[in-house]
């Protein structure tokens, strides 16, 4: 339920909860100075904003978009304990906090720090043969599953808060809970998934019981079966009669006041120093802590996998979790295709121009050349160093050999023939998925907002090629060109836009058997995708006082998040808004309504946010080879660091035909992988594990490639037999997971 909105922070109970009080957290930490107290309230926690704060997040939001050209690596000094000038500052502000405290105070620091020794448990599964005991010397964390072997644990005793004072740690905790709670609320709202253990320590905090009724799991269309046409239109609901009208941008209408303060509030925290400083050592005990789980236990996982019947990597279900269809081919076969169609299609006319239609023979004549002679070469569409940071050279890579006319012909669905070229690709594409058997794609397609048939035009492409492949399913992206119709007057405002995009989907939901393409096409739709030039920055802060939809007819195009909010309102009715993100800020607003992330980069540049995706378990898809011809060498790629912290990341290919040479681009991807990082065979069945958890096929073939009970999280979620990912691997992360889960429930009730 949306709470109502004030011009404060938080609200009385979650203050008191997390200890706060009257006091607000980032009063004494801003770098832009101090912001004022937060009023008493009796309303629902961390829906208020006051005045100072929203302040400091326009301030935050202002730096990040001055520096975002400039900046392609963490600030060496963005962190307390490497700065020098950081590091006195810290030292004198904890000088001062001592001499200002109370007796009081002083006594519950002393006891605090006094106790040396706390028991953090982690959850115990059902399959748990014994209870974790309190033991007063050392904090245990290491629960005995049945289905576990014995392995060696890493164990820290000791102060946990030690480098940190007592308030700064409370501080932080209570932000990261607050943030937390932010992204349950938004994937609640939009009925998608948020862990199971996350909320039960959120619920551990709030003193209230976990219950079940809580967890939500997006719902895709179940695999056809045997026999089963999946373009029948003769089961299709009745028409539900609703009257569709779209208000602000969004036909229905959701509070933006609200997501516009808790944008400001994430924005405020990210870039408090004592929680960078906090984040950033939290990661690289993570990654220290796996390494030395290496080293102990490397043998006796790879022990578990060579007592695995059967099962290796090379017959784990992997999902291509991110990758365009219009470039899903490699160039090899994307040049046998052209040969192949000149000797069926030579005269069938393909091809219309303002002078008169062409045949496909007249075509290459014109473009003064002939398919016998094109090489891989001459067809030029592979990225290479003349496409690292050229964003606008890459986008010319889709022209086989720089003609526009062959990406018209074979590579779009709206053209002479239908997309006829562009079907037989793809489905060949698909066949070679099918005889791989192993392996699974989820292709974007693209609907711009240009014109409101574009969704009759790609679903009527879709259903008459009969576009069906069991190892695929299928995402809309939805390019931020906005700024490019409203040059050319295509569209009077952005509101025009969002109504192109959004409505045809409404009426087709409502009236099934008025839209019997548009319907069926639906049904193999599994989420939305926000795509462009991440590099770009807008500079508008999104808030409530930004213009509505309709309001929007200047040419310059809306920020991202201005963008995502109102993809996430309207898309929020049909629970599967899956997202990328590029910016610190578009990270930002993806934590709060994305189910997923592809690339996420930029969170190697804060630690924040890095660790709040690794709390809350947000996937991510990574492209390697991609990101290596655009913005990042591969050896510098934060893939491994990101793996070995915990974050819960898949391997994709993003664009075959431009980064791919073989058949089978998705294993090319990953053994690159294996030999550029030196990674285990656990180590991929554990990425590939996370690309088939992260993807939208259904409920049932999840449970048919991971185990009945993959929905459960650690060890007991894990079947062996169909992942080959080790139980003591699946055991670490989830008992390190609660660990940091459990920091933050310590630090909050510390305070209190």
């Amino acid at each position: 339920m949306p709470s109502q909105i004030t011009d404060a922070c938080f609200g009385k109970p979650a203050l008191q909860q997390a200890g706060f009080g009257s006091e607000n957290p980032f009063s004494r930490l801003s770098p832009l100075g101090p912001l004022t107290a937060l009023p008493q309230t009796d309303d629902k926690p961390g829906d208020y904003l006051d005045d100072a704060t929203r302040s400091f997040a326009e301030k935050v939001f202002a730096s990040e978009v001055k520096d975002e050209g400039g900046r392609h690596e963490i600030s060496p000094f963005d962190v307390d304990e490497i700065c020098p000038i950081s590091h006195h500052e810290m030292q004198a502000h904890i000088f001062q906090l001592e001499a200002l405290s109370t007796p009081t105070e002083s006594r519950r620091k002393k006891r605090f720090f006094g106790r040396k020794t706390i028991s953090l448990s982690v959850p115990q599964s059902e399959a748990s043969s014994t209870k974790l005991s309190h033991i007063d010397e050392y904090i245990s964390t290491s629960p005995t599953y049945q289905t576990v072997p014995d392995f060696q644990r890493v164990q820290i005793t000791g102060d946990y808060a030690s480098g940190v004072t007592v308030e700064d740690f409370e501080m932080v905790c209570k932000g990261l809970y607050r943030a937390l709670c932010i992204r349950e609320k938004y994937m609640q709202k939009s009925f998608q998934r948020f862990p199971k253990t996350a909320s039960k320590y959120l619920r551990n905090i709030d003193g209230e019981a976990w219950v079940a009724k809580e967890s939500f799991y997006p719902v895709f269309t179940p695999p056809m079966k045997k026999g089963e046409d999946p373009f029948r239109t003769d089961n299709l609901p009745e028409n539900l009669g609703y009257h569709l009208k779209m208000k602000d941008g969004v036909v229905y209408v959701y509070p933006n006041e609200e997501a516009a303060n808790d944008m400001n509030f994430l924005l405020a925290l990210i870039a408090q120093g004592p929680v960078k400083t906090y984040t950033h050592r939290r990661l690289k005990f993570l990654s220290s802590k796996f390494q030395v789980h290496q080293m102990l236990n490397e043998m006796d996982e790879l022990k578990e996998l060579k007592n695995n019947p059967h099962r290796d990597f090379y017959n784990c279900r992997k999902v291509d979790t991110h990758i365009h269809a219009a470039a899903c081919m490699n160039q090899k076969h994307l040049l046998r295709f052209i040969k192949k169609s000149y000797q069926i299609d030579a005269d069938r006319v393909v091809y219309s121009t303002k002078e008169k239609n062409l045949t496909l023979k007249e075509l290459f004549v014109k473009l003064k050349m002939h398919p016998y002679d094109l090489t891989v070469d001459s067809l030029d569409v592979h990225a290479g160093r003349q496409t690292f940071q050229r964003f606008d050279k890459f986008n010319d890579k889709y022209n086989p050999v720089g003609a526009s006319e062959l990406r018209d012909l074979y590579l779009k669905t709206d053209n002479y023939i239908n997309g006829e070229y562009f079907a037989t690709i793809i489905k060949e594409v698909g066949a070679d998925l099918v005889d791989a058997k192993y392996q699974h794609a989820e292709p974007r397609l693209s609907i711009y907002g240009r014109s409101p048939d574009e969704w009759s035009k790609l679903s009527a492409w879709f259903v008459q090629n009969r576009i069906y492949c069991p190892n695929m399913t299928w995402m809309i992206q939805v390019p931020r060109i906005y700024d490019v119709f409203r040059l050319k007057n295509f569209l009077p405002h952005f509101g025009k836009m969002l109504e192109n995009i959004f409505m045809p989907v409404f009426e087709a939901t409502i009236n099934p058997q008025a839209h019997p393409d548009l319907s069926v096409f639906l049904k193999h739709i599994t989420g939305f995708d926000s795509v462009d030039d991440e590099s770009k920055h807008s500079g508008h802060m999104f808030s409530s006082k930004s213009p509505k939809p309709q309001e929007w007819t200047m040419e310059k195009n809306p920020s991202y998040t201005y963008y995502t909010y109102y993809m996430y309102a309207n898309i929020l009715q049909f629970h599967f808004p899956r997202e990328r993100a590029g910016a610190l800020t578009h990270l930002m607003t993806a934590f709060m309504t994305a189910d997923n992330i592809s690339h996420g980069l930029n969170l190697k540049k804060s630690p924040v946010l890095q660790y709040l995706f690794f709390l809350a378990q947000i996937p991510i898809a990574m492209s390697p080879l991609s990101n290596n011809s655009l913005f990042l060498e591969y050896a510098k790629n934060p893939f491994l660091d990101f793996l070995q912290k915990g974050l819960m990341i898949s391997l994709s290919t993003d664009d075959p035909m431009q980064f791919h040479f073989t058949k089978e681009p998705l294993m090319e991807e990953y053994a690159i992988a294996a030999q550029v990082f030196k990674l285990s065979t656990c180590d991929m069945c554990e990425v590939a594990r996370n690309s088939v958890l992260q993807c939208g096929i259904s409920h049932e073939e999840k449970a048919k490639f991971l185990g009945a009970n993959y929905l459960e999280e650690g060890p007991i979620g894990n079947d062996i037999r169909k992942t080959n990912v080790a139980q003591i691997r699946m055991a670490y992360r989830y008992e390190t997971w609660c660990y940091e889960l459990n920091l933050i429930v310590e630090g909050i009730k510390s305070g209190e």
